[in-house]
């Protein structure tokens, strides 16, 4: 008796434990175990911290589930590793998410890229217009000298599309192809007039270039705004609060793409419910500065053209967002 008092008392304790992730209830990988690819960016970047830190939180939450995260070519390239099942998850911008759905700019070239959908925007990376200081609205940058980002880049296709909102293209411009950071550079050295940026704000080298060089961020003002947004769904706004940056002493207002986990149309929906259900119900163990975006409205915004996955859809519609 005394030994069979002793096993209910550990089966007791096991329930219980099993009841304390999250403060509601671990999740399962029904079916027994599953083990997941999650491809992210470059390991400096911040898609492969976030993705490793959103991995073990899900590990550590959902029984039978395991992420393994690695490192890639960020957003076009994991497109293409969801396409090949290479990889099983993906962070990948809205916009990128966009062009392959539809085959168009920067997949004009392969044609639409199917097999994949949504669970969750993450968070905005804006579109950051640095300019001289002389320069202080969209529409002066004709004429001027610009780095648009590395060729074909996803930063690109923004330059574009904001200067087509302004009736401009880059005939309308000096055309340069710099990284951000060689973009900054070549902005505190008299090189350049202006850059686009897309990124989480503030950006380190928008923030070292602003230790000895005055600068402007452009805004994008409502009428222009309206005008990309009826063109390009994916677009949302940003403001970038007066001090964010040394020598910025007012607002600007800008638009933004963003971040998303995507993940193959194949894994189960079960097995992206309890994704999705993990990653709002435990964003308190998600030690990264993003996570305080993590928000199930936000998350819905900005998919107009993209599907969301059966499993991440059942979560939002029993909480009310969908």
């Amino acid at each position: 008796m005394k030994r069979k008092a002793i096993l209910a008392v550990l089966l007791v304790l096991a329930m219980v434990v099993g009841l304390c992730a999250c403060g509601g209830g671990s999740s399962s990988a029904k079916g027994g175990s599953t083990s997941l690819k999650m491809a992210t960016g470059g390991t400096t970047g911040t898609y492969y911290a976030y993705g490793g830190v959103i991995a073990g939180v899900l590990q550590d939450n959902i029984a039978g589930l395991s992420v393994k995260v690695h490192d890639s070519g960020a957003s076009k390239s994991n497109i293409k590793e969801l396409v090949s099942g290479d990889a099983d998850l993906a962070t990948v911008q809205n916009d990128v998410t966009y062009y392959s759905y539809s085959g168009t700019d920067l997949f004009a070239s392969d044609g639409a890229q199917k097999g994949y959908s949504v669970i969750a925007g993450l968070y905005p990376e804006v579109v950051q217009i640095v300019s001289t200081t002389d320069i202080t609205d969209i529409s002066q940058l004709k004429g001027k000298r610009v780095s648009v980002g590395d060729a074909g880049s996803g930063t690109e296709f923004n330059a574009r599309q904001i200067l087509e909102a302004y009736d401009m293209t880059f005939d309308d411009i000096a055309v340069s192809n710099l990284s951000f950071g060689d973009s900054a550079t070549a902005l505190k050295d008299a090189k350049i007039d202006a850059f686009f940026c897309v990124a989480g704000a503030p950006t380190n080298n928008i923030v070292d270039l602003c230790t000895n060089t005055k600068i402007n961020i452009l805004s994008v003002d409502d009428a222009h705004v309206a005008k990309l947004q009826s063109s390009y769904d994916f677009y949302n706004t940003y403001t970038i609060e007066a001090g964010t940056y040394s020598g910025v002493d007012a607002d600007a207002h800008c638009v933004a793409v963003i971040a998303t986990l995507l993940v193959r149309d194949d894994v189960s929906e079960d097995v992206v419910y309890n994704i999705t259900k993990t990653l709002f119900e435990c964003k308190d163990q998600i030690g990264h500065e993003k996570a305080s975006w993590l928000d199930p409205q936000y998350a819905v915004t900005g998919f107009d053209s993209m599907p969301i996955h059966p499993g991440a859809l059942k979560y939002y519609t029993e909480i009310g967002v969908k």
